[in-house]
């Protein structure tokens, strides 16, 4: 039977392969790279840069494959997202059929880690669901975003005793700053949701590109920094053509006991 890696390659520096995460991308007969068009074409290029660095398998070999655009959220954004995953669900069925031998050995390069806020998994269920194509998977896991936004400003995630919550932009901006979590992380967020939150003592972590060269920090009290968050991120957004960025919450002061 076929067989499936899904591995986790961190937030965007190579550094964070681990030997796990390499020694799956050396057992894979075929690589599977996924391209998302000239504007992320860095995305597309770091996963060949990984695999030029930590590949050793001579009898490997790289497909890459085009990523089909997600539309505009109509009617819904849940429906929007199940068509979106329909199409790759087709794109990845054929890729296993065509590329892979009845016992071969592919693998998915998933950024961050492949169980947060990303689709691979979900999809590749969908792809087993249809019937078509059969195949064992093992997911292998990555540095997140949310761990290289800590690092980078040297912060626990959580406080003493205290919660996090990982949410999108969307819920944020939607239902606010939850008054049970000590910690929010928001991923996900292509309009600056904290812009809507009207605690301006909250303090915000934020970050872009990060475990990069081109990483970029902004952090403190958000009625100080958070303009200066919308400028950089939009310039940084247009001199790069995208951006990936995360950011933490916190109301100022420690918890109560």
């Amino acid at each position: 039977m076929r067989k499936l890696l899904v591995i986790g390659i961190g937030a965007g520096n190579p550094d964070h392969m681990t030997v796990q995460a390499i020694d799956g991308l050396n057992r894979a007969d075929v690589l599977f790279i996924p391209d998302k068009g000239a504007t992320k074409s860095d995305l597309a290029e770091l996963r060949r840069h990984i695999c030029d660095r930590f590949v050793s398998n001579p009898n490997s070999r790289r497909v890459e494959f085009d990523v089909p655009d997600r539309a505009e959220p109509a009617p819904s954004y849940r429906s929007t997202v199940d068509d979106w995953h329909e199409a790759i669900a087709a794109i990845y069925e054929g890729l296993i059929r065509d590329e892979l031998s009845p016992n071969g050995c592919g693998a998915f390069l998933i950024w961050g880690d492949p169980s947060l806020y990303d689709s691979a998994l979900r999809i590749l269920e969908r792809v087993l669901s249809r019937g078509n194509v059969e195949f064992d998977l093992e997911v292998i896991p990555g540095i997140t975003a949310v761990q290289a936004l800590a690092a980078s400003n040297r912060i626990a995630l959580n406080r003493i005793g205290d919660s996090v919550l990982i949410t999108t932009g969307r819920r944020l901006a939607e239902e606010g700053l939850p008054g049970n979590a000590g910690s929010t992380v928001v991923m996900l967020d292509g309009k600056c949701a904290f812009k809507t939150l009207e605690d301006k003592d909250a303090v915000i972590y934020w970050g872009a590109y990060l475990g990069t060269p081109d990483e970029v920090l902004i952090s403190g009290r958000l009625g100080d920094v958070g303009d200066e968050i919308v400028k950089t991120r939009e310039e940084a957004r247009r001199k790069k053509g995208w951006i990936m960025d995360t950011y933490l919450l916190r109301k100022p002061g420690e918890p109560e006991e």
